[in-house]
């Protein structure tokens, strides 16, 4: 399985960089006339306003590479389990590459990138799928909210340390109760049931609850729990109380993460918010290990496929043996391709 991913994304990168054209990559050839310098001048002002104009091609080129090659592993998979061919009424879906960089303050700037990808296969039915890609191997294991990841919470990260590919089956039992069984980095087997429901308080007021129950040789049983609540004042401008916590035997203590913000979109995939955050661990020096203020811009940068965002923050984190607290500030941008 892992192989094949491996392959897929190759397949990405070969079709990224064999789209680019050759007119961007030429250097004009040297003379001795200032007329053929001011013409060579010339020649790379054209050549790069040529190059700007072929991005777009070069990204839809990208795209189409990254599809391709995801719905090669899913044909191949899906021969794997019967005879029916993918054709016949497969499909990709939550399809999701990033690449993001994340400076925070007296650490270097780091980048991360996150590849995300379910598939729908005939020969496994209607309520089975498969699932791969790449993303914080901690995250993955104990189904860590989106809201609270390092990436959005602009903790730094070690690609090679943190990171893993990961690829498993998940089969939903009723619409909101599905089990996963997955490998990630080094064959290391992982499992997860997943429970979710959302309640309608009224018009303006929503709640969602999610709980994983997980098992891994790395933490071995555990849980995480997950509730957030919603108060819409306008169709575009709400109030979002998020909560999560952790808890496995082979942790410290009961880790959470808490937020509070407003939240205005401007129709488009346009979203400006701003948040309180707060996270901990119970048992250790400070109950509160991090609180802080977090902004973020998020908006489409080509097409409805390519999405940019920015994160601002600043912090007050105090780290275990410390009395006072640091104050650090952190910058994280980076864009998000669909397939």
């Amino acid at each position: 399985m892992f192989r094949v991913i491996a392959a897929s994304v190759s397949l990405v990168l070969v079709g990224g960089c064999s789209s680019v054209p050759s007119s961007a990559m030429s250097v004009p050839e040297k003379t001795g006339t200032v007329g053929a310098a001011s013409g060579g001048g010339a020649g790379a002002s054209s050549a790069a306003a040529q190059a700007a104009g072929d991005a777009p091609g070069m990204l839809e080129a990208g795209r189409e590479q990254l599809r391709s090659g995801t719905v090669w592993v899913a044909t191949e998979v899906n021969d794997w389990f019967g005879d029916i061919p993918f054709e016949e009424g497969g499909m990709v879906t939550h399809g999701r590459l990033g690449i993001r960089a994340l400076w925070r303050e007296d650490e270097d700037l780091r980048f991360n990138v996150r590849l995300r990808a379910r598939l729908q296969l005939p020969n496994l039915r209607e309520k089975a799928y498969v699932f791969f890609g790449q993303d914080n191997e901690r995250e993955l294991v104990t189904d860590q909210p989106e809201s609270f990841s390092r990436e959005q919470q602009l903790l730094t990260q070690d690609l090679r340390e943190d990171q893993t590919l990961f690829a498993g089956v998940g089969v939903m039992l009723r619409d909101a109760f599905d089990l996963r069984v997955g490998v990630r980095g080094g064959y290391k087997v992982y499992t997860q049931a997943r429970y979710r429901k959302e309640w309608l308080l009224g018009i303006q007021d929503r709640v969602e609850f999610r709980e994983t129950l997980f098992w891994s040789l790395s933490e071995r049983f555990g849980s995480t729990t997950s509730l957030d609540y919603e108060h819409a004042w306008s169709p575009t401008l709400s109030l979002r109380w998020r909560n999560s916590g952790t808890i496995s035997q082979e942790s410290d203590g009961f880790t959470w993460s808490t937020s509070l913000g407003a939240f205005k979109t401007f129709g488009d995939d346009r979203l400006l918010s701003l948040e309180a955050l707060l996270t901990g661990e119970a048992g250790a020096d400070a109950d509160v290990g991090e609180y802080g203020l977090r902004a973020k811009w998020q908006q489409p940068v080509y097409r409805d496929w390519l999405i940019g965002e920015v994160i601002v923050g600043h912090f007050w984190p105090r780290h275990d043996g410390d009395v006072d607290r640091d104050r650090v500030w952190a910058v994280g941008g980076g864009v998000e391709m669909r397939f």
